[in-house]
């Protein structure tokens, strides 16, 4: 197999698809194609696990949904980390290792044990760096108002994390002077260890893995090319934002070390109650009362919406309580349900006690007469 990839021995992708190993190619894309849609982010906005979930069906399909990648995928979980390193195909007695070409197994072994293959970073006679490293992944929570959840909006946030030192530039070394080259790694930040037929890698013990020495190290982060300090982080909330929903910000979480990439920063929102508003799916809602005459003669009612003004829905004769109004397009970019509830009052004066007797007597059908009883 060209190029074996170490994430195979490590992600079952049958399970992430949640298909069996013996699954026809017609189930797994048939599993497939429901997950993304499910997850696909056009239906997630915001949703930065859904995201990540999308990405990891879209890798499983992209092994197992092709049958040649597929066969191979099989071939290296089903022989483990180090399957295929006595022989290419054959069974027992097939021969050991064939003649002198190690190009796939070094590939898969050098990822396995920290070195790299054919050309790759920190082997031998290849470039000479020390390993990158990705910075940590942060969470941070932001409180917002119930109207900037339904329109969305820009603002910051303000969070004490570790970051990139402001005077070294996270170099380490105090400004005018720069790290030296290990010696005791060549720069490599690593330094083989012989074990017969192999070698494996370890980090250096001299540079603690970086490839360089500081010897004249930044007063302001002491050498460590980070500092914990406060920021402000800039964020865009896609309007609709609900309570539970992570944002996530790629490249704003911790920074990275030896040249690595920064993490990531996952937003957790949470939204304030509306004391008049709630929100069911997309859509804004609210709850009216309305008296028992506008219920049972109908009549034009007026409404606050979310934007400060009003409007008048107008109520059939006979509405009961429970009958929703959607007024579209007064909920910001959702429409607005509105729900009518009959006011029934609990202290009655003289004149409406006698008017309401006066309806009753005037209504000799019973409204549970289907009942039978």
């Amino acid at each position: 197999m060209a190029e074996p990839q170490r994430e195979w021995l490590e992600k079952d992708y049958y399970a992430v698809l949640g298909v069996s190993e013996t699954a026809s190619a017609k189930d797994i894309t048939k599993a497939y194609r429901k997950l993304a849609r499910e997850l696909h982010p056009d239906a997630n906005p915001g949703d930065a696990t859904a995201e990540e979930r999308f990405k990891e069906v879209s890798s499983a399909y992209d092994v197992i949904g092709d049958e040649d990648k597929r066969k191979s995928y099989d071939e290296v979980r089903h022989m483990g980390p180090m399957g295929g390193m006595f022989g290419g195909g054959g069974g027992p007695g097939a021969g050991g290792f064939s003649g002198g070409d190690m190009g796939d197994i070094g590939d898969l072994l050098g990822g396995l044990f920290g070195r790299g293959g054919r050309g790759g970073r920190g082997g031998r006679g290849g470039p000479q760096q020390s390993r990158a490293q990705r910075g940590s992944d942060l969470e941070a929570e932001l409180k917002l108002d119930f109207d900037d959840a339904v329109n969305g909006l820009e603002t910051s946030i303000q969070l004490t994390s570790e970051a990139t030192c402001s005077t070294c530039s996270g170099s380490g070394s105090k400004p005018g002077s720069a790290p030296k080259r290990c010696q005791q790694c060549e720069g490599r930040g690593l330094v083989d260890d012989n074990q017969g037929f192999f070698s494996m890698s370890r980090p250096c013990q001299a540079c603690g893995g970086r490839g360089s020495i500081i010897t004249d190290p930044c007063s302001t982060c002491r050498g460590q090319g980070t500092e914990v300090r406060p920021r402000d982080v800039k964020v865009r909330i896609p309007a609709g934002v609900k309570t539970g929903q992570k944002i996530r910000l790629r490249g704003r979480g911790g920074p990275g070390r030896n040249g690595g990439e920064p993490g990531d920063l996952f937003v957790h929102v949470k939204v304030r109650d509306h004391h008049l508003f709630g929100r069911s799916g997309k859509d804004l809602t609210l709850h009216v009362p309305i008296s028992f005459a506008e219920a049972a003669l109908g009549a034009d009612v007026a409404v606050p919406t979310l934007h400060g003004d009003t409007v008048k829905i107008r109520i059939p004769a006979g509405t009961a309580t429970g009958k929703k109004f959607r007024v579209r397009g007064k909920g910001g970019n959702p429409d607005l349900v509105v729900t009518v509830e009959v006011a029934v009052p609990d202290d009655l004066t003289d004149d409406q006690r006698a008017a309401v007797e006066a309806l009753a007597a005037a209504s000799p059908d019973s409204p549970r007469s289907h009942l039978g009883v």
